[in-house]
């Protein structure tokens, strides 16, 4: 029940060599590599400062619309509740 030694991890290294084949896991070292390298991209890419862009046109609210755009609700004479 101890540590494994390092005949064992010989012994699993050649059956992964074994199943997979040294062309496969060289292809998916360098697709980790890849992901790696573009994971540490993404990050810095966060860091820098991003420049706000000023609107092209002024932000309207419902105060700032016309009438014709947006008419007036209906008001009735009733007395509620």
């Amino acid at each position: 029940m101890g540590g494994a030694s390092i005949w064992h991890w010989i012994v699993v290294g050649l059956i992964v060599v074994l199943l997979f084949g040294r062309g496969k896991i060289s292809d998916m070292m360098g697709d980790v590599a890849k992901g790696i390298k573009a994971f540490k991209k993404g990050m810095n890419e966060d860091e820098t400062p991003a420049t706000p862009v000023p609107p092209s046109e002024p932000v309207r609210t419902i105060d700032h619309q016309t009438i014709a755009n947006n008419p007036a609700p209906a008001t009735s004479d009733r007395k509620v509740g």
